[in-house]
């Protein structure tokens, strides 16, 4: 599959999903708190969903935390994984011939 790379400047940042798609270019990762606490994006799993349907390579990885009563909770990070170079593609034929 040929997923699409994140390219967007700081300059683009307009609204909720330009905010999301820079976090992830710059940090990599995300989660819901941080969308909201940063770009009060409260339905980042939304953005996330419409991201993947545009062909972007975002992965959920779960994470379980204890909350404030002693229960355990999981909570989505989103980490974005940007495709493969042609470049590189290219390097990796020749070598292997």
């Amino acid at each position: 599959m040929n997923y699409k790379t994140i390219k967007i400047t700081q300059a683009e940042v307009v609204n909720q999903r330009t905010s999301v798609m820079w976090h992830l270019l710059d940090k990599q990762t995300i989660t819901s708190w941080e969308a909201i606490k940063e770009y009060g994006a409260t339905r980042l799993s939304a953005i996330i969903f419409n991201l993947r349907e545009e062909n972007y390579n975002i992965i959920t990885i779960p994470n379980k935390r204890t909350n404030r009563f002693g229960r355990t909770i999981n909570i989505a990070k989103y980490k974005y994984i940007p495709p493969i170079s042609n470049t590189s593609s290219h390097k990796e034929e020749l070598r292997n011939g």
